[in-house]
């Protein structure tokens, strides 16, 4: 007996994609090894660690929690989309000099997650800054650094204002 499966139709990046897809496939699992997009990883599978994380029309969402199919019709941003686009370029920078980055597992989803409190800056405390990372793992820096990363690209972007 084969799995059942689903045409879907949703944007990637900015581009339109369908495909085919069992319906037991989870999100990032379809972005990993239908599109080649492997900078979300696959960490925990119970959307614990933070690893999987992507947008999903505009909110954080982890990937390995929601099947592919129940992303049709939607529009999907990945860690390879908001380096494309450049909306998290001063991040990722700040990321490097800051050593935020030891084993780089944890970092894409480190990033998605932290580009929401960056959409739209405003002060923020390192304490706010840590609540809104606390549903993401890292195992090698112990915060410090990529608190040190984010809060730097908030206070630059609040000069720039």
């Amino acid at each position: 007996m084969s799995e059942a499966t689903l045409e879907i139709s949703l944007t990637v990046n900015g581009e339109a994609v369908t495909k085919t897809v069992p319906v037991r496939q989870h999100l990032v699992d379809f972005l990993r090894t239908e599109l080649g997009l492997t900078g979300s990883h696959l960490g925990c599978e119970h959307g614990v660690c933070g690893a999987c994380s992507v947008r999903v029309d505009d909110a954080v969402v982890r990937g390995c929690l929601m099947l592919a199919v129940q992303a049709d019709g939607a529009e999907v941003v990945t860690v390879e989309g908001l380096t494309e686009t450049g909306e998290i370029a001063d991040l990722q920078k700040n990321f490097v000099e800051r050593n935020a980055m030891q084993c780089g597992y944890c970092t894409p989803g480190m990033l998605i997650t932290a580009s929401e409190l960056l959409r739209e800056p405003k002060p923020v405390s390192r304490e706010e800054i840590r609540g809104h990372l606390s549903g993401n793992f890292c195992r090698c820096t112990g915060y410090h650094a990529i608190v040190d990363a984010v809060e730097t690209t908030i206070n630059n972007r609040l000069e720039e204002g």
